[in-house]
């Protein structure tokens, strides 16, 4: 696939709006608190808990602590992981792919205890637990 001088000239233009906006110029493994800092050219930083991560949730603190920055600031690599992550989606408070955040989202959703469902639990657990699904055919 070719690009012309016309796409990549406009791609230029989005990447440097999303660097005005705040890119990394540095990222480290805050071992203790177990979290990503990433140091903005604003002078910002920003703390990321790595659980709150697709793809570093489970990783070991040695693989954590090799972090890439992008060249343009706008991405950081776990060369060890191969795992990539956008800088201005975490400034967004998006911390992986719209399938894995959804499932996250679902996990904390199905962890509430509402009144309500407390009750319907109870309830179910006196009628005998949750009915057993059947095959269809």
């Amino acid at each position: 696939m070719a690009v012309t001088e016309q796409e990549f000239a406009e791609a230029e233009a989005r990447m440097q709006a999303h660097r005005e906006a705040g890119h990394a110029v540095s990222a480290r493994y805050d071992r203790r608190a177990s979290r990503v800092v990433v140091s903005l050219n604003t002078g910002v930083q920003l703390a990321v808990p790595v659980r709150l991560v697709e793809g570093l949730a489970d990783a070991s603190p040695e693989d954590l602590g090799e972090i890439e920055v992008s060249p343009a600031g706008l991405g950081l690599y776990w060369p060890k992981l191969d795992v990539d992550v956008y800088v201005p989606a975490l400034l967004q408070g998006i911390f992986g792919s719209k399938r894995w955040m959804a499932q996250q989202l679902g996990a904390i959703g199905g962890r509430s205890r509402s009144p309500s469902k407390i009750a319907a639990s109870q309830e179910n657990g006196r009628k005998g637990g949750r009915p057993r699904k059947t095959a269809n055919r």
